[in-house]
């Protein structure tokens, strides 16, 4: 009998609501059984499942050290402790992103071995499995060794999350010749290539992100969630005002009847809803990462994610596949 995934219900621009109504939809959808975790009177209708409460929340511009330090009993501490303590199977936030991360490696710990943890945020390739890009805003400032082994983790979570057998790994760079880029990504490419262990393939370039050729894009974490809120912002940009034409006179109503069955599907395979949420490699537990905005769409996709890697065992193959240096 699987765990329950501990959900944060106060996290995100659009707490409670629509955390809980994610969650509801994740129980009732899914057949997921989930605890939300929070201060009761904040939630308020926990639309029939069952609270862990606590009497703190972690505001999303709060110094997110600090905070976890001084607010022991957050709803996000609370629920990083109920998988370290083995109640919950994984834990899911939308809440407060650095504030997130500090909860789980203070209780949950780093697996051995692991230098750093790293945000791994799915990007979409229509028509076929998403890219994993890491790290993704975890830490901004990196080492050669951190990036090879973000990579190593990255592969291992594209093999257990999408099924792919042998992922094509490669370095975001400005360049794909190896000499191109900063002293780390050249000294990064370096390493890379000679681990046999990975499917290097050399460099990609930011117009290789979407679609990718490639199955993980590694990079440091300043540079990867600067690409990634880009990407996000390019996008929306391009959807919105897609549709804003669509609709406007005779003619763009006419050929938005024949479009739109057809744009559609792809919208929804480019809508970071339905991505699941970013995971945070390399903890003795899984903690699930969704966007500040996440509708009840986005979570409850991000607990499906959460589900779904704490029954494939992702930490255990991470465990394995990062072994402790001598």
């Amino acid at each position: 009998m699987s765990l329950p995934i501990a959900l944060d219900a106060l996290g995100g621009d659009n707490s409670p609501h629509e955390i809980v109504t994610g969650a509801r939809r994740a129980v009732d959808e899914l057949g997921l059984e989930v605890i939300l975790v929070g201060p009761p009177e904040l939630i308020g209708d926990p639309q029939g499942l069952p609270v862990v409460a606590c009497t703190e929340v972690i505001g999303m511009d709060e110094d997110p050290a600090k905070s976890v330090r001084t607010k022991k009993d957050s709803s996000l501490v609370r629920a990083a402790e109920l998988v370290r303590d083995g109640t919950a199977s994984a834990m899911v936030s939308a809440g407060n992103t650095g504030a997130t991360m500090a909860s789980a490696l203070l209780r949950m710990g780093r697996l051995p071995g692991v230098i750093r943890p790293c945000i791994a945020t799915p990007l979409p390739n229509p028509g076929r499995a998403p890219t994993v890009m890491v790290d993704a805003g975890a830490n901004a400032e990196c080492t050669p060794e951190m990036l090879v082994q973000f990579a190593t983790m990255a592969s291992a979570f594209a093999t257990t999350r999408f099924g792919i057998a042998a992922p094509r790994v490669a370095l975001l760079s400005i360049g794909e010749e190896p000499t191109k880029g900063t002293p780390l990504v050249k000294e990064t490419h370096q390493l890379l290539a000679a681990t046999p262990s990975l499917n290097f393939v050399g460099n990609v370039e930011g117009r290789d992100l979407i679609p990718s050729p490639v199955d993980v894009v590694v990079t440091d974490g300043f540079t990867g969630n600067v690409a990634l809120k880009t990407l996000e912002g390019s996008l929306k940009f391009i959807v919105n005002k897609l549709f804003e034409v669509i609709g406007t006179d005779d003619d763009t109503k006419a050929a938005g009847m024949t479009l739109l069955p057809h744009l559609m599907p792809l919208a929804g395979d480019l809508s970071p809803d339905n991505q699941g949420g970013a995971m945070l490699l390399g903890l003795d537990g899984i903690c699930i990462i969704s966007h500040g905005s996440s509708n009840a769409t986005a979570i409850m996709n991000a607990l499906r994610v959460g589900h779904e890697m704490a029954s494939a065992g992702i930490v255990e193959t991470l465990r394995t596949t990062i072994r402790p240096t001598e």
